[in-house]
């Protein structure tokens, strides 16, 4: 597996077995999105995307560049946040190719209100391209509506924001859910997978080993959460995440507070944790059961 760091507005080949797959880094790097949100090419002829990321116009011309002439028949998109599925409309507008993907939740946060799939698309569905198929995997848990793309004839999965190298998804509540969550990531660590191509960061090669991770990744922070409510007895999500991520960097607590209100409602539903009811959240009172 190729595994070199991104060349800036170019393709790095990441074909792990008889379809060549080629990323792309569009330039949006930050805080959240790492180095920036990983664009794949899949095929030689009749090309497949997963991702365009933002409507950013040198992200589009490096993708169209990439194409080398060859049609773009299929975009492929993971989840509709900003840094994943803006970049679909301009691209669409270019080549005619097939949107897919799953609309955005109404009224979720964070949404690209604007992406519009060809049609209905199912959890399941094989899709038939030019020399490979890609099946739709809905993986809820980070967003509703995410979807991973099993490149079927490699076993590569691209996961966009449901596994991540080096680092682990926010769980944006209410339309994220902890459950969903980790009900998905069982489901993948039962699939025969031989790469996990990431929305954000390098391509891993260990899928189990990476999966088995972030369950028992999830499983500790879910442990520390309720000792910490032991600890505080009656508190509010503000109180609360200074403790259950004290270990996590200040500038990265408001992002902390949202999947910590993912494990308080996941707990809930578990009937070991219980909130006052409170409408505003940043009020509500939090206990253990």
């Amino acid at each position: 597996m190729e595994n070199s760091r991104f060349i800036a507005g170019q393709p790095v080949d990441v074909s792990t077995g008889s379809i060549r797959v080629q990323r792309l880094l569009c330039p949006n790097a930050s805080v959240m999105t790492g180095p920036g949100t990983n664009t794949y090419l899949i095929g030689e002829r009749e090309l497949a995307l997963i991702d365009p990321g933002p409507a950013i116009p040198a992200h589009n011309s490096a993708i169209i560049e990439a194409l080398a002439g060859w049609p773009l028949k299929w975009i492929f998109v993971t989840h509709t946040h900003g840094d994943h599925s803006p970049g679909t409309a301009a691209l669409k507008a270019l080549t005619g190719a097939q949107v897919v993907g799953l609309s955005p939740p109404e009224g979720a946060a964070y949404q690209d209100h604007g992406f519009v799939p060809d049609r209905v698309y199912r959890d399941g569905e094989s899709i038939q391209c030019d020399g490979f198929s890609m099946r739709l995997v809905h993986t809820p848990g980070h967003v509703s509506n995410h979807l991973c793309f099993l490149l079927e004839e490699d076993a590569i999965l691209f996961t966009g924001d449901h596994i991540l190298q080096g680092t682990t998804p926010v769980i944006l509540p209410p339309d994220g859910d902890m459950t969903d969550y980790m009900n998905s990531l069982e489901q993948l660590r039962q699939m025969p997978l031989k790469a996990l191509a990431p929305g954000h960061g390098e391509v891993m090669t260990e899928p189990v080993q990476m999966i088995d991770t972030l369950i028992r990744h999830r499983q500790r922070r879910e442990q520390k959460v309720v000792k910490s409510l032991g600890a505080l007895n009656s508190c509010t999500l503000n109180e609360l995440v200074l403790l259950a991520y004290d270990d996590v960097p200040a500038h990265l607590i408001p992002w902390a507070k949202k999947t910590l209100l993912a494990h308080l409602y996941k707990l809930q539903r578990d009937g070991r944790a219980r909130s006052d009811g409170a409408e505003n959240i940043e009020e509500c009172l939090w206990e253990i059961m």
